[in-house]
């Protein structure tokens, strides 16, 4: 399947702050949003979307994903959706989800929230939008 690519977390936030139909979905489980945090755009004058791609804890894909996002974005096919995940994984499959869908500009956040584990075994210090700087705020 195909996407309109992967961008960088500078990026989708660029995008985000330049139009004003995109739209970021964090796709990530109800805990992830709990306890590691969300992404902020505040600044923006925006809200995240929060769509599940998996359902925890079982984590088997969300049938009603494709229909949630839709309600979300008001069924808008030309908006910019940009899908982030923990580490870019589960938003690729999202985005690729929303393509197959009819939307056309769905973009995955490479290196997600919380990016690659380092050295170290810990996330958010390596890539990804934590690790970009980019506002985020813990629930």
């Amino acid at each position: 399947m195909s996407y309109a690519g992967d961008v960088s977390p500078t990026d989708a936030w660029q995008g985000l702050s330049q139009d004003p139909k995109a739209v970021l979905i964090d796709v990530r489980t109800q805990p992830e949003w709990n306890f590691v945090g969300i992404p902020d755009l505040r600044s923006l004058g925006k809200k995240t979307g929060f769509v599940c791609w998996q359902v925890y804890p079982q984590m088997q894909i969300d049938p009603e994903f494709v229909a949630k996002v839709e309600q979300l974005t008001g069924g808008d096919t030309s908006a910019p959706l940009y899908f982030i995940c923990r580490s870019g994984a589960r938003s690729r499959s999202a985005a690729q989800a929303l393509t197959a869908a009819g939307y056309g500009k769905c973009f995955n956040v490479a290196g997600g929230f919380e990016g690659d584990v380092d050295g170290h075994g810990h996330r958010g210090t390596t890539n990804g939008w934590k690790a970009s700087n980019l506002p985020w705020v813990q629930q």
